[in-house]
């Protein structure tokens, strides 16, 4: 999944400045995704935010040794 990070890049020759109060176009250009691709936007977004790497994810080991006495 860390290759989809690497795949995306940003159109920086496009720059928009808006109002806060302006209501933008998101909503009509996410409802015209598929629900696929929104989850995959969002696949992308949780791993640029949270630094996710599959190759360093590990499920946490616990070993304990119990005694009885």
């Amino acid at each position: 999944m860390s290759e989809l990070i690497e795949e995306q890049s940003v159109d920086r020759t496009v720059f928009e400045v808006v109002s806060l109060s302006e209501e933008g176009d998101d909503r009509a250009y996410w409802q015209s995704k598929t629900p696929a691709e929104r989850l995959l936007a969002l696949e992308i977004m949780r791993q640029i935010v949270y630094g996710y790497d599959p190759s360093t994810t590990r499920l946490q080991r616990v070993f304990e040794i119990a005694r009885s006495e």
